[in-house]
């Protein structure tokens, strides 16, 4: 091996490309193109063989010597990274994940949410992907299979709500399969496929009832040594996790106290409930149709977009586009962002889950949201990393996205909005501050749940308690203003994807003490445009790693 070859960037840049081609999935996902016909092995061999690339990599990473400050901040990024990677695997919670928001089935079924249909080619390449889809499901079921030999089975309350999934998407309720209605303005020939694809999600629903499901735990609870993998997976940072429930309580009762004082300018001597009922009645928040929605969300994310430019963010002209969409139904998650492709000719994306039988909205609650999946959030953040290809790694460019890093981000984008005047009208702050007591309430549900915590005394909320999953709904129902319909579905993704929804305000808290470092160390010289462009312009890492290169750059 030439030391070409094993130079930081050689060293990243080649794992793109080998890891592309063993998951042509999320090479997809992460905008890599070249591998659009193509569906990953989802045997143990194929997790095996991706993981052997991990090891393989950062043994030629540890020997390689960073040629230059942007090396070396991504051989810090790419270790941290690529070592959680393999961790997870050895303990065997890569090939057996499953869970009602985000698992390599739900990445089965979203990828071809992401693939174009312009052209004779994109169909060709939506006709070789159906038809692997059975036998990428025949490699999860050995994969599921092989894990509870090995004990390790999702809970119970997982496998059950993946299977009412699968069933959706096959068409068996009371919507058309998914890949019917994919293909129903494509080429002739392709409805046998989309069928057969319907019947291998139905079929796979069958066996996650029948086979997999004696084999699930009824509890749902993780415990701490697991819940602190994936934490630190979703962070990239070490956290005392015990501190940090703690902390989400002293959080939450500060959002409360300000939404009082919001809903009490609303309607005076309101609840904050009440505020919030006064809002959905409010002409002024009110739309009616989905297009409608959606031309309203995309004023919302253009004036953003419009305004911060050059003022308070350097936005290259690539950026200027991100597209409100809605997504096709059977999904568990409210709204979602899609990254752009490399070159930009597939677009950032938000996306909204909208109930098929809902026609009338309101936006006082989503008007943040734009904020927090369009600009300065999530488009903003990703799209700068993408848009880095003379300093950033493709590595860092196209597949480092941290839920802390990446959603504290976001986060943290909703209050700089507020700092900045765009939430001044009192119902789009409740809207923003209804947002953020929801995910302070998540630390302390998820953590909660969890790892069995007491609920402490001077709460008002089952004080002395454990934490059960009939709590952790209870609380949501009670102490937040989000729609029950979400709340119960939030309890879900909080039991199966452990550690992931506290990553949001955990992460906007290191994002702001990141931010407070820095300010510290430059005193009068702190400029938060080029603190933003600076820490931006670096892309995606932990959080841990975040603090340590911004501490480096002064």
């Amino acid at each position: 091996m030439s030391s070409t070859q094993r130079s930081v960037r050689a060293i990243c840049d080649r794992y793109v490309d080998d890891y592309a081609a063993l998951d042509p999935v999320s090479a997809t996902e992460f905008g890599i193109m070249g591998h659009e016909s193509e569906l990953p092995d989802y045997s143990p061999a194929g997790y095996a063989a991706r993981a052997e690339l991990a090891r393989r990599a950062l043994a030629e990473m540890a020997a390689a010597e960073p040629v230059d400050e942007a090396e070396r901040v991504a051989k810090a990024v790419f270790t941290e990274r690529v070592s959680l990677d393999v961790e997870l695997y050895t303990a065997g919670l890569t090939s057996t994940m499953l869970n009602v928001m985000i698992d390599p089935l739900h990445s089965l079924r979203v990828v071809f949410d992401l693939m174009p249909t312009e052209t004779p080619e994109h169909w060709a390449a939506i006709e070789s992907r159906l038809r692997q889809v059975p036998a990428a499901l025949a490699g999860m079921r050995v994969s599921l299979l092989a894990g509870a030999d090995n004990g390790r089975v999702s809970a119970l309350r997982q496998v059950s709500k993946v299977a009412d999934q699968c069933e959706t998407w096959a068409g068996l309720g009371a919507t058309p399969g998914f890949f019917t209605t994919l293909v129903a303005d494509g080429p002739d020939g392709l409805a046998p496929l989309a069928h057969a694809a319907e019947e291998a999600f139905a079929e796979f629903a069958g066996f996650l009832r029948a086979e997999l499901a004696p084999l699930a735990p009824t509890k749902d609870a993780v415990g701490e040594d697991v819940y602190r993998l994936w934490s630190r997976f979703f962070l990239g940072a070490d956290l005392d996790l015990h501190e940090a429930y703690a902390w989400g309580w002293a959080e939450f009762a500060r959002i409360e106290t300000e939404m009082r004082a919001v809903a009490d300018r609303i309607k005076p001597g309101a609840t904050v409930a009440e505020a919030a009922a006064q809002l959905d009645d409010d002409p002024r928040y009110q739309v009616s149709g989905r297009d409608e929605f959606l031309k309203r969300m995309q004023a919302v994310a253009d004036d953003a977009l419009n305004t911060l430019r050059d003022k308070h963010f350097d936005i290259p002209d690539r950026l200027m586009t991100v597209e409100a969409r809605i997504a096709p139904s059977g999904g568990n998650a409210s709204m979602y962002y899609t990254a752009p492709t490399e070159d930009f000719s597939r677009p950032g994306r938000m996306w909204w889950s909208l109930p098929a039988d809902k026609n009338e909205f309101t936006t006082w609650r989503e008007v943040s949201i734009v904020y927090h999946e369009g600009a300065p959030g999530h488009h903003l953040q990703i799209g700068t990393a993408v848009n880095q290809a003379g300093t950033l790694t493709r590595y860092q460019r196209l597949m480092v996205i941290v839920s802390g890093h990446c959603e504290g981000w976001a986060l943290y984008a909703e209050l700089l909005m507020g700092e900045l005047g765009y939430l001044s009208d009192d119902g789009y702050r409740l809207g923003m501050l209804a947002g953020q007591l929801f995910r302070a309430a998540r630390v302390i549900v998820d953590l909660g749940m969890h790892l069995e915590l007491e609920i402490p005394a001077g709460t008002g909320f089952h004080e002395g308690e454990r934490w059960t999953p009939e709590l952790g709904l209870e609380f949501l129902l009670t102490r937040t203003v989000a729609e029950p319909s979400m709340s119960h579905a939030e309890i879900d993704r909080y039991l199966g994807w452990p550690g992931q929804a506290p990553s949001y305000k955990l992460g906007e808290r290191l994002w702001l003490a990141a931010r407070d470092d820095v300010r510290a160390r430059q005193g009068d010289a702190f400029d938060i445009k080029a603190f933003h462009k600076q820490a931006l312009e670096m892309g995606g890492m932990g959080l841990d790693t975040l603090r340590e290169q911004l501490a480096r750059l002064g």
